[in-house]
């Protein structure tokens, strides 16, 4: 699960360099591209998060 977790973060950072730097979108198509990268790395981030293990300090 985690392994997945990782690859679409790293899928929804290399989409935020294309949609920023060689994507040529403009307007509302920018802006819905970016959102969408954007809910698609703060899920994953999250779901990296939740699935952490555990690490006491006892």
């Amino acid at each position: 699960m985690r392994i997945a977790l990782w690859l679409l973060f790293a899928a929804a950072i290399a989409g935020n360099v294309y949609v920023n730097n060689f994507s040529g979108l403009d307007g509302g198509a920018y802006a819905a591209a970016l959102a969408g990268v954007g809910v698609v790395l703060l899920a994953s981030g999250a779901g990296l998060w939740r699935t952490a293990p555990n690490r006491s300090t006892r």
